[in-house]
């Protein structure tokens, strides 16, 4: 994964969170990862991300690891957008992001589940088209 860009798409489930982890702990040389939350706004989908993702017990030892380093090498690694996989484009508004995204993205993770239902997939982006 060293300098690969990463779209994951399902960010807060139980599956995302502990691939996210394991992602940033053992593979620091990843370029980026893109975190589609869903989310009103970027305000939203930032709370979301402390409080969902990095704010849990899970992120403890990566935190014990970067010590002082870790909200730096967070800002670093990590872009997070609102968005919804219901709407085109995946309800992107930016243009300037969705631009990055369709330039950067190496692959994309889908990690969608429900009470019934867990759906994963690892998907080469050059195949998706956001147009």
């Amino acid at each position: 994964m060293e300098d690969k860009t990463i779209l994951v798409v399902g960010a807060t489930g139980f599956l995302a969170k502990i691939f996210l982890e394991k992602v940033l702990r053992v593979q620091p040389n990843i370029k980026k990862v893109f975190l589609l939350l869903r989310a009103a706004d970027a305000k939203s989908a930032a709370h979301r991300l402390n409080n969902e993702i990095l704010g849990t017990d899970l992120f403890n030892l990566l935190k014990e690891k970067l010590g002082a380093n870790f909200n730096s090498f967070i800002s670093e690694k990590l872009t997070v957008f609102p968005g919804d996989i219901c709407y085109e484009d995946l309800g992107l508004k930016d243009s300037t992001l969705k631009e990055e995204i369709c330039n950067q993205v190496d692959f994309c993770l889908l990690l969608l589940g429900g009470i019934e239902t867990l759906f994963f997939t690892l998907v080469p982006f050059e195949n998706a088209d956001m147009t």
